[in-house]
């Protein structure tokens, strides 16, 4: 069966080169013209190939063709379609750009095998409208800046199995990992600033239980954090996740990213 990954909020698409070695097609999303352009240039032959796709779309539930974006002045990653606060309003710029809804996407180009959300204050918005229409891929994730994101991936997607990825340390805690790679290999692969990451068991960690998954969120907060989920592995049995574990299996994460910086631990 032909594995598709759908890049939701792709940017300059630094994920794409690791989701080409995990799927036969990467449909690439991105509202920003520019960006899409710097895809289409960077991806020139996998495009002709036919297994990249780029879509230059605002990803809106509403069935609209043309819809109001804001773009960020001075930060592209800040970019976003719903209408920032008046606090903020300034920092932005109001242009009219093309919408597509997430569901005519997928229709257009297949099944889901991964999903990767990443639409700035929108995300939660999308699952719910991806779960209405029945579509649960394998592996999905979004950027969790509001519990909702959890609450639906446990409520309405049935998703038992999670870990979570922090967004600002993708590019260092990612760095010269271990990934599955084409045939069943496996293979090295480093991260980008501002990327995503990798999804699936190239995460490091345990998945999750739902419930160890809410403590986790609750000692570590909401923000610049993708939650991902499957259904495809039971996690473990677990222990309750207490302050005192966290406390204890964070200074240990940090005590080995501190030796794999000095080259003492290598994945």
């Amino acid at each position: 069966m032909k594995k598709i990954i759908y890049d939701f909020g792709a940017n300059k698409g630094d994920d794409i080169p690791y989701y080409l070695k995990r799927a036969d097609l990467v449909v690439a999303v991105e509202a920003d013209p520019g960006l899409c352009e710097i895809m289409r240039n960077r991806f020139q032959q996998q495009i002709k190939s036919g297994r990249v796709i780029v879509e230059n779309y605002v990803i809106t539930v509403d069935t609209l063709t043309e819809v109001p974006f804001y773009k960020h002045k001075t930060n592209h990653v800040l970019s976003q379609f719903p209408k920032p606060g008046d606090r903020h309003l300034k920092e932005f710029s109001k242009v009219l750009l093309p919408a597509r809804t997430p569901i005519s996407i997928i229709q257009e180009h297949g099944a889901p095998y991964y999903i990767k959300i990443d639409v700035e204050h929108y995300d939660q918005v999308i699952l719910e409208n991806l779960f209405a229409h029945d579509f649960r891929p394998a592996y999905i994730s979004a950027e969790c800046h509001s519990i909702e994101v959890f609450s639906m991936l446990v409520a309405q997607g049935g998703y038992k199995a999670f870990k979570l990825v922090e967004g600002r340390h993708v590019h260092r805690r990612a760095n010269d990992i271990l990934i599955q790679g084409d045939a069943g290999s496996v293979e090295r692969f480093s991260f980008k600033r501002h990327a995503a990451g990798p999804f699936g068991d190239d995460i490091r960690g345990e998945w999750l239980t739902a419930e160890n998954c809410k403590r986790l969120l609750a000692y570590r907060g909401l923000g610049w954090r993708d939650l991902h989920a499957t259904n495809l592995v039971d996690p473990p049995p677990q222990k309750y996740l207490t302050y005192g574990r966290l406390l204890f299996n964070e200074t240990g994460n940090r005590l080995r990213r501190a030796l794999g910086t000095l080259g003492i631990l290598r994945r």
